[in-house]
């Protein structure tokens, strides 16, 4: 997994991550849902997200054998990573969220319990490889 010194480097991309059921905040900039279903318990004007990408979530299958058991996660993470690589249209996806960050905060909501084995970790990390890939271009 990458480690927080990582993470910090790459923290200048203007994303971060966020759970759901925390209050939003001003500073969260443009707020994306990043999770496939929609968050338990929650009306969407308690989310107030600005837009929903249900794409660049694991697939059900793997999100269901994950199922959030910390032991799974490196597998979890390795095969996540691949499925956004392989993805049909999540460069295109990621290049959006990117722009969109070079703009202002954008902030990744997920509705997990866990906030260090969850897919938005992943997503973030995969977002600041593509955004690295970008910068070098």
């Amino acid at each position: 997994m990458t480690d927080l010194v990582d993470r910090f480097d790459l923290a200048d991309t203007g994303l971060q991550i966020k759970r759901v059921y925390d209050v939003p905040a001003e500073e969260d900039g443009f707020r994306v849902l990043v999770d496939r279903l929609w968050p338990r318990g929650l009306s969407r004007e308690r989310v107030k997200f600005d837009e929903w990408i249900r794409e660049l979530s694991p697939t059900p299958s793997l999100r269901r054998w994950f199922s959030h058991a910390p032991e799974r996660f490196d597998y979890f993470r390795e095969r996540y990573l691949a499925q956004l690589d392989d993805g049909e249209g999540n460069a295109e996806r990621a290049a959006t969220l990117l722009r969109q960050a070079e703009k202002g905060r954008v902030t990744l909501l997920y509705g997990a319990k866990d906030p260090v084995h969850n897919h938005a970790i992943v997503l973030e990390e995969w977002l600041n490889q593509q955004a690295k890939r970008r910068s070098g271009e």
